[in-house]
């Protein structure tokens, strides 16, 4: 909230509202008016929504420049986001995770910038872009962990919370990708299959997470995965998974069931499939990954673990701005986001 002796005003239509105004109009003094906006405990709760309520109607809102002065922050968040697929915002599954992460910094106060290492001709870090737009913190959605430019970011003294990648010492969200695999695994394995492919992603947090949980769940249920099963592929990038459904269907032993990296990966294998005359799931089972809204227009609807992608940019926003405001008091942790199996119809039951 701002802390401002100056009067802060807002353009609405032609007239600019002052705190004076909104002091007339609640019949109460600017000092209080100024407590209500800067939410202190000196007034009622009664009285400072009353204000807040009044500030809102008369279309008031405090002047950046004036609140960054005082508070030294620009309650800016920065947003590092990085594509492999250029698939950008259409994206669901980080489209979800990007406006869940703007709806709450604006609940709390603050604006969101992408920040890049290119504007126009010219080239910075990701670190000086976010020094340069002002950012009090970073959220870092999607990116090559391993670049010297990300991990400089991340090492910096700039608050950052990166999702679904572990650094040390740096607050992480997570969707739980462990117990994803355990549970497709578990639910193949009550279906009858044993013969059981799994294309994952590339070197990531989430890709060794996902693959211990697998190899984990066969051990238990005694399952037999061939290395030919196993198959490399780029998260989000259909063509990297319908390469390697080809040559899972070419296999003189294929396997009954393929497990995507991704939904939007499954696009991939589902092209492939098709072009090999198969049907889904009478000659081959699917199942994916993220729940994401193709999953459940599709016909059949397709069987995958949905990740709680709004929990876990709302709680990434949050906890940014708890870094930002209590640095003296926050600690760095690893917050996992629970997510559940929707049972679709790709998976034949074959016991």
């Amino acid at each position: 909230m701002l802390r401002c002796n100056c009067e802060n005003v807002f353009e609405s239509g032609e007239r600019m509202v002052k705190i004076k105004d909104i002091a007339e109009k609640c019949h109460v003094s600017v000092a209080t008016v100024s407590k209500a906006l800067n939410n202190s405990h000196e007034i009622s709760e009664k009285t400072t929504q009353h204000i807040v309520r009044v500030a809102n109607e008369l279309g008031y809102i405090a002047n950046s420049n004036a609140r960054s002065l005082k508070t030294n922050r620009s309650y800016n968040l920065g947003i590092l986001y990085v594509d492999k697929s250029e698939s950008g915002l259409e994206h669901e599954y980080f489209n979800v995770i990007l406006n869940s992460i703007k709806r709450e910094a604006e609940s709390l106060g603050y604006d969101v910038t992408f920040i890049s290492n290119k504007i126009g001709n010219s080239r910075n870090s990701y670190l000086s872009h976010a020094r340069y737009r002002g950012c009090d913190g970073v959220v870092l959605v999607s990116a090559d962990f391993h670049d010297p430019e990300v991990i400089h970011l991340v090492e910096s003294n700039m608050p950052t919370v990166i999702i679904d990648h572990v650094y040390h010492n740096r607050t992480a969200i997570l969707s739980d990708n462990t117990k994803g695999l355990s549970e497709i695994v578990h639910y193949l394995h009550k279906m009858g299959h044993r013969k059981i492919a799994f294309i994952h992603g590339e070197d990531t947090t989430v890709k060794k997470e996902r693959l211990a949980s697998f190899h984990q769940a066969c051990d238990q249920l005694n399952i037999k995965i061939p290395d030919i099963y196993m198959k490399k592929a780029l998260y989000h990038i259909p063509k990297y998974s319908g390469l390697a459904t080809r040559e899972l269907l070419a296999l003189e032993d294929r396997p009954t069931v393929i497990i995507y990296p991704d939904d939007y990966s499954y696009m991939g294998g589902l092209t492939e499939i098709e072009k090999h005359g198969l049907k889904i799931p009478d000659d081959i089972s699917v199942v994916g990954y993220d729940g994401i809204y193709l999953s459940r227009i599709l016909r059949p609807m397709l069987t995958t673990y949905v990740q709680d992608s709004h929990q876990i940019g709302k709680n990434a926003a949050s906890k940014l701005i708890e870094m930002i405001e209590k640095p003296k008091t926050f600690i760095a942790e690893q917050m996992v986001i629970p997510g559940h199996l929707q049972v679709g119809q790709t998976v034949k039951d074959i016991k």
